[in-house]
């Protein structure tokens, strides 16, 4: 007697998705992949039916077809400590997932910070294994994006490419420069004269275009632009503090401080604190970001709100066009003043 094993029975196929939404194998086909030339009401009775009958698409028997491998990579071209110590990168990676979620493409995190690292990956990329890339790449120097578009990979970077190499690389960004002239235009309506900055990097676009705000918006006040005001730091804690520190030294009087990244804020603060001086009545401190390191400060941090979440949800829009040969280049969108406890 032959008894039947559930374990073993057979898994839906496309035949029997078409059969249950009474439509072709060809119209479920083309809903699989990506819906075009398919009325909404067959894409509804397709994914209907997918729920109904629990099939799950084959990536393997798909990429043979496609020549797609159906996923794509986060590649952070930054040393492995950034990724867990700068906040940003992980609220990026998890709205770059939950954004490939909802078209069923999962994302492989590779992390590349030595030029070895970068070969490699350039190398397991171009090779197929991945569809696109969504890069984060602060450095000017970086090759990756380069190389990647002379191969013909579909890339979006985060932030403007400064790489003349990379060609015309498609990228989505928060408007750095404008945001930086909003947070320097509210430390100058708070009565503050004496504004200092700790800058970004001036090898990454946010430092070049965020050092760039506080000194128009300066000019726009008739205020002159003195170097012994500007320190450049790293985007880090430590960084921020030894910043802070050498422009107390040189400038006692300093009455705000405009600080590139959130982190480098915090630094700031302590540096302040253990000059002594009070936040924000001594000093106003403004940050950038609004990442998680913003409200774990004491006092709450007033920053720069990044639309994290749109800018996830957009690189991967732009990703997949790219991937289906649409030629969308640059997104650039609004950031928001957030006004706490500093300034």
């Amino acid at each position: 007697m032959t008894m039947n094993n559930p374990a073993r029975r057979q898994r839906p196929t496309i035949h029997d998705v078409a059969r249950v939404a009474g439509v072709s194998r060809g119209t479920v086909s083309r809903v699989l992949n990506g819906g075009h030339h398919v009325s909404p009401a067959a894409a509804e009775a397709v994914n209907a039916a997918i729920r109904r009958t629990g099939y799950v698409v084959n990536r393997h028997a798909r990429s043979l077809i496609t020549g797609r491998s159906g996923s794509a990579a986060f590649l952070l071209t930054e040393p492995q400590e950034r990724f867990f110590e700068d906040p940003n990168f992980n609220v990026l990676l998890r709205g770059c997932t939950q954004a490939l979620a909802a078209h069923d493409i999962p994302l492989l995190l590779m992390i590349a910070g030595s030029r070895d690292e970068q070969r490699r990956i350039v190398r397991y990329v171009t090779a197929g294994h991945v569809d696109g890339v969504l890069l984060v790449s602060s450095r000017t120097g970086d090759p990756v994006a380069a190389q990647l578009a002379r191969a013909g990979t579909p890339v979006v970077a985060c932030g403007k490419p400064m790489d003349p190499r990379a060609g015309r690389l498609a990228h989505v960004a928060a408007d750095d420069r404008e945001g930086a002239r909003e947070m320097v235009r509210h430390l100058l309506s708070a009565g503050r004269r004496r504004i200092a900055t700790i800058a970004g990097p001036q090898d990454t676009p946010g430092g070049v275009d965020r050092l760039a705000g506080y000194r128009e918006v300066l000019a726009e006040a008739g205020l002159p632009f003195q170097e012994t005001l500007v320190e450049t730091g790293d985007y880090g804690r430590a960084g921020g503090r030894a910043c802070a520190e050498r422009l107390l030294a040189r400038h006692p009087d300093v009455d705000a401080l405009f600080v590139a990244s959130d982190l480098m804020a915090r630094g700031a603060l302590e540096a302040l604190g253990d000059a002594g001086r009070s936040v924000p009545d001594d000093v106003a401190v403004g940050g950038f970001d609004d990442s998680s390191a913003a409200l774990a400060s004491a006092p709450a941090l007033t920053t720069v709100r990044q639309p994290w979440d749109r800018i996830s949800q957009e690189m991967v829009r732009v990703l997949l066009d790219r991937i289906a040969g649409e030629d969308t280049s640059a997104v650039i969108l609004p950031t928001e003043l957030v006004v706490r406890e500093t300034g």
